[in-house]
């Protein structure tokens, strides 16, 4: 495509767009399980609207745009407030999970060095199932990463003795996930934060699914453990508001136990011929789009919204599991929010991630073990009874078209 000569009207460009959309996951008919979380018609439209009021708006400009200052700032106290921030805890707005971990190892890293550690290479320990923007933080910031085993046990958790047997003096972080995001799992956290303590090692725990997610689960009874800042040892913390929290995407936060621990990630710089420059993070230019509409679904849902939505949620999960299983399917672990894998003894994963695709839904699996993947939204109460009736049909399919395969093995050799 060249740059058009002339433009082009509004109308023509916005049945382009439609037309080029046609393809694309249909997640508003809740046949999607991953990417989108759809928390209904009257949250996206928050959304929509208070992007648009700040569309234009720079969050690199603070003193220029004092209203996102405050919208971030609020944003960053109820957030603390969920997650059990003591005094002095503060934080800031990222643009996703991604941007939110690799602040956290940067700042773990220059954390380390004032301290005089990590004089050699450093590294980071991780479970398995922690997610792959640690390896790329750790790439960026040449950062050996050293992925430790989950425990033997049938629960898909870390396992806290065996990472503690992988630190040495140059380890400047040690990770776990609430839940992780291959099987939707909290790992033991409290039991990682007695490790860390130990070794006087700084934890991580990403919260990027779990992060606006747990605490109502939590306040609507389900057993969710500790995890977060009321765990003594938890340094930072990464928690997505475009996922669970119903915001638009580009919204995430990278929480700090304190202003100390804080003031390792923020780049302050002069040495060039332009104004002296101070950005919390990686970016520069922030989207005021993004802190404002983070700001508005907070606000609009409240506590009781997001228990509301987060209860549907786990009643969702809950059906699902009864469904799965009495297909014959095997849930991994025991997930408690909203992300859930499960597997078949006899039929393979992909095999009927393949059928189920090609009756319209948008899913995932997961490698280790080869499962099917669902990360649940609140629409999904409408639709899981049809998903459970479509897994169903593509297992059939599935041992048709093996036994199909069989036959004509036998045929070929008979």
């Amino acid at each position: 495509m060249r740059l058009p000569k002339t433009g082009k009207s509004w109308p023509d460009i916005q049945k382009d767009l439609e037309a080029r959309g046609s393809d694309d996951a249909k997640w508003r008919d809740g046949k999607t399980a991953v990417y989108v979380f759809n928390a209904g018609e009257d949250v996206e439209q928050i959304q929509k609207e208070a992007y648009a009021a700040f569309q234009s708006e720079n969050g690199l400009g603070p003193l220029a745009f004092p209203s996102l200052a405050q919208m971030e700032k609020d944003v960053i106290s109820m957030a603390l407030g969920l997650l059990n921030g003591p005094d002095g805890a503060t934080g800031a707005m990222t643009s996703g999970g991604t941007d939110s971990i690799t602040m956290a190892v940067k700042t773990a890293r220059d954390y380390a060095r004032s301290k005089g550690r990590a004089k050699e290479k450093a590294n980071i320990i991780l479970p398995q199932s922690a997610h792959l923007a640690f390896d790329k933080a750790s790439y960026l910031m040449d950062i050996e990463v050293r992925r430790v085993a989950l425990a033997d046990d049938g629960r898909y958790q870390a396992d806290p003795g065996a990472m503690a047997t992988a630190i040495d003096e140059n380890t400047i972080m040690m990770v776990g996930s609430a839940p992780n995001f291959p099987h939707g799992i909290i790992d033991p956290i409290g039991a990682l934060g007695d490790v860390a303590e130990k070794h006087d090692i700084w934890l991580h725990v990403d919260a990027c699914v779990g992060g606006y997610f747990a605490p109502f689960a939590r306040m609507n009874g389900v057993p969710v453990p500790p995890f977060d800042f009321e765990i003594p040892a938890v340094h930072s913390m990464s928690a997505d508001l475009h996922k669970y929290g119903y915001a638009a995407k580009g919204a995430s936060t990278v929480l700090f136990r304190s202003e100390e621990l804080y003031s390792f990630m923020p780049f302050d710089m002069a040495g060039w011929s332009g104004a002296p420059m101070k950005t919390p993070t990686l970016a520069g230019t922030r989207p005021g789009g993004a802190i404002s509409s983070a700001w508005a679904v907070m606000n609009y849902l409240g506590e009781q919204g997001y228990r509301r939505l987060q209860g549907r949620v786990c009643e969702t999960r809950e059906r699902l599991e009864e469904g799965v299983k009495a297909l014959g399917f095997e849930v991994l672990g025991t997930p408690l929010l909203g992300l859930v894998a499960f597997r078949h003894p006899e039929l393979h994963s992909f095999a009927v991630y393949g059928e189920i695709y090609r009756r319209g839904w948008f899913t995932s699996v997961t490698k280790e073990p080869p499962s099917l993947h669902l990360m649940l939204s609140p629409r999904h109460s409408d639709v899981i009874d049809e998903y459970l009736a479509d897994l169903q049909a593509a297992c059939d399919a599935v041992r048709s078209g093996e036994a199909a395969k069989k036959k004509q093995v036998e045929a070929r050799y008979s």
